[in-house]
């Protein structure tokens, strides 16, 4: 089973993404296997991160900011602007897709964790993350 979701980013932020990820995996009527999520972008990305508190991923962001400036001399490649290449290299860092177990048909993460697209570039963008299901049985 496979779908591709749509998300409109606003620029530069993380959303939480869990509950349509979920929603994939119920209406599959899978019980147990593994739900891969891929983002088709090279300057957006994927993280599990803490779901709770919103000040993390607000932190995730300074220090991101601070290891990977927009604008910095150094990069060569400034097509898109200065945001264009320090979008790339967050992506690398973070990652383009995650893999979760599926258990009683439910995504299996823990307590604290979520699903999110975190968007590296300032400015809109439409965004593709393709949902890929296997079972187990």
């Amino acid at each position: 089973m496979q779908q591709t979701l749509t998300y409109d980013t606003p620029g530069r932020s993380t959303r939480d993404i869990t509950r349509d990820i979920d929603a994939v995996v119920r209406d599959a009527g899978i019980e147990t296997g593994l739900a891969h999520v891929f983002i088709k972008h090279t300057s957006a990305s994927l993280m599990i991160c803490e779901n709770a508190d919103p000040t993390v991923r607000e932190d995730v962001e300074t220090w991101m900011s601070r290891t990977v400036p927009d604008g910095d001399p150094m990069y060569v490649h400034t097509m898109e602007g200065p945001d264009d290449m320090p979008g790339h290299i967050r992506s690398i860092l973070t990652g383009m897709d995650v893999t979760v177990p599926i258990t009683d048909g439910r995504l299996n993460l823990g307590t604290w964790q979520g699903i999110y697209l975190y968007e590296h570039r300032s400015s809109r963008h439409t965004r593709q993350v393709v949902v890929t299901l296997t079972s187990a049985s």
